[in-house]
């Protein structure tokens, strides 16, 4: 094979990588797999896709950092699917045995609704702002599902503005379970706009604990036009994807970091 053919197969073999990381595959054994290649030659190719700056190592792989832009629930719906589940898995542990709680807009947190309304053992009270998260939480018949009143978001269909703050001043939650379009444990959760900070930040206030809910893309999100601040000693819960350095970050501002 001469030098152009197989320049060629290295750019074909990088951007099927790439594909695989951006649909969930991120683990070095399982892309090697995917890609009919040896370990060794993933790692390579995710050596130089880093100094490209075109993906993030990982524990045992990488995943594809993303300019920040608001995705549609539908479509965040499709993406990276078994590391929500298993965020969600690890948030149920984490739901308190009396109090109401707040579970907010999003995918990873409708998939924590959707075991919260499997669950046998009943709960009083579940607020959300969220469309599909209700709707999950409505399938139990034990559940008192309430909802924030507001101006739907027509990406996130997510509830937000004055008639959700009104809302607010007259609840509280033993813990509130917040999503987000990106995550630093020093600056808290990012938003696209100041009323998805403005809600998030009234929630955490109401809130005895505060947990967010984020699978590890939104780790690696450089920059979100508007940020909410979290009370001090709120928990992250991600995946194994997450950033390498995450736990030392996590450590440094107070966070408690599990990883699902």
């Amino acid at each position: 094979m001469g030098q152009p053919a197989a320049r060629r197969g290295t750019r074909e073999r990088h951007e099927a990588l790439l594909k695989l990381l951006r649909e969930g595959t991120t683990q070095v054994e399982e892309l090697a797999a995917a890609l009919a290649v040896s370990p060794s030659t993933v790692r390579r190719d995710l050596g130089r896709l880093t100094e490209d700056r075109k993906v993030a190592r990982t524990y045992g792989g990488a995943v594809v950092p993303e300019a920040f832009h608001e995705r549609p629930v539908g479509e965040s719906a499709l993406m990276r699917r078994q590391a929500k589940e298993a965020i969600a898995d690890a948030a149920l542990g984490l739901v308190p045995d009396t109090g109401a709680i707040f579970v907010d807009a999003g995918t990873t947190c409708a998939a924590l609704a959707r075991r919260l309304a499997a669950a046998d053992a009943g709960r009083s009270m579940v607020v959300t702002r969220g469309l599909e998260t209700a709707l999950a939480l409505s399938e139990s018949p034990d559940i008192d599902v309430v909802m924030l009143g507001g101006s739907v978001r027509r990406l996130s269909h997510g509830l937000v503005g004055p008639l959700a703050d009104l809302a607010l001043e007259r609840l509280s939650f033993a813990t509130a379970f917040l999503g987000a379009d990106a995550v630093d444990p020093r600056r808290g959760v990012g938003e696209p706009t100041l009323e998805e900070t403005a809600v998030k930040e009234r929630v955490a206030a109401r809130a005895e604990r505060v947990v967010v809910l984020a699978d590890a893309l939104k780790l690696s999100v450089p920059q979100a036009p508007s940020w909410a601040r979290l009370p001090a000693g709120w928990t992250l819960v991600t995946d194994g994807d997450a950033p390498a350095d995450l736990t030392d970050a996590c450590a440094a501002a107070g966070v408690a970091l599990i990883r699902a």
